[in-house]
Parts: C-alpha cells; sequence; structure tokens
C-alpha cells in the first residue's frame, strides 16, 4: 500500500486547513495517510521534527510520498538529505516552501547547514512545488529554486496566501486540490 504523510506547518496541528480534506480524498483512493502532530509546534526545533518524520515514516521505500507544507516542507528536505546509499522514496509535494530561515530566529535550527539539494534528488526524483503569488512569508522565488535545484514541477496559485488556517481575518485554505492532483500524478 502507498503511504503519504502529511507534515504539517509550524503551529499547525494534524487537522489544520486542508490537510484533513487531502487525507480524505487520498485515503478514499487508497492510500494509507497519517498527519502526525509534530513535537513543540509552537516552538519547533528542527532535530525533534526529523526525529518524528524519520518515526513516522518508518523503513522508507518507493511507495513512501511525502507532503509538507511551510516549516514542514525543510523537515522534509532534510529528512531526505539523511537518507542512506540507495534509499529512495517515491515523491514529494512542497506546499509553500523555502529555503532560508526567513530572517526568523524561530527557525534557524533547521536551515544551519546548506540544503544539499543533489544529495536529495539522488533519494527522490519527483517533486512538485505549489506556490501562490500572495504569500506574506514566501516569495515566488523559492518555488523557482525548487524548479531549478530539484526539477520540481512548479504550480503557482493566485490569491492564496500561504495556504494556511484562518490568520488575520483571512479565510482559511480549506481546499487544496493541487496537492491531491499532483501526488496522483506522481504515484501513479
Amino acid at each position: 500500500m502507498k503511504k503519504v504523510i502529511i507534515i504539517h506547518c509550524w503551529e499547525g496541528y494534524s487537522n489544520y486547513c486542508w490537510y484533513p480534506n487531502a487525507k480524505k480524498e487520498l485515503e478514499d483512493k487508497g492510500y494509507e495517510v497519517i498527519v502526525p502532530k509534530m513535537p513543540e509546534t509552537n516552538l519547533p526545533k528542527f532535530k525533534a521534527w526529523l526525529s518524528e518524520l524519520q518515526r513516522v515514516a518508518g523503513e522508507p521505500n518507493q511507495n513512501l510520498y511525502l507532503i509538507g507544507h511551510s516549516l514542514g516542507c525543510i523537515t522534509i528536505l532534510r529528512y531526505l538529505e539523511g537518507l542512506k546509499g540507495n534509499e529512495k522514496i517515491g515523491g514529494v509535494i512542497l506546499v509553500a516552501g523555502f529555503t532560508d530561515d526567513l530572517d526568523l530566529k524561530e527557525i534557524k535550527g533547521f536551515f544551519e547547514i546548506p540544503i544539499d539539494f543533489e544529495k536529495i534528488k539522488s533519494h527522490c526524483s519527483k517533486f512538485v512545488a505549489i506556490h501562490s503569488d500572495n504569500d506574506p512569508y514566501v516569495s515566488l522565488k523559492e518555488g523557482d529554486i525548487f524548479k531549478e535545484k530539484l526539477g520540481a514541477k512548479l504550480i503557482i496559485k493566485h490569491n492564496m496566501g500561504h495556504f494556511s488556517g484562518e490568520i488575520e481575518k483571512k479565510e482559511s485554505c480549506t481546499q487544496l486540490p493541487e496537492v491531491v492532483e499532483s501526488l496522483l500524478e506522481i504515484s501513479e
């Protein structure tokens, strides 16, 4: 059975924003879907998040697919960097991902060393990056970096913010069909 793990954002949780909808749709199509509660989500620590992803993922294989949202994306990339030898997973979807600490001291631990894109690509060959043209935190250039460095298919959505739950009186993003469509496409 194909296994999908959705790694939530900073201050996120398992039933936040679009995760429940994506989980249900993928389960209806026969996937096992896990949305773990990441540790200390209000003040995330890199080693704790990486350790939780490693625990939930179990033995990496071609039937494992990872979906990250915001800080969940760098957690996934660091996970891939840590795989050994010829270990490979099926594919990755990065939603509102970024490649530096965005000048936020709280997440500097996730970016202490440069990202090794070549090593990441040696463990996964299918990437999709989904970004919004009005994300208040993450520039569209991040999607271009994923496209260039990982060969990611880049999807740019209009006026979708950070694809989050209700923030500053903005409506919650409860559905993101491109996540499910992309997962189905890369897992065929």
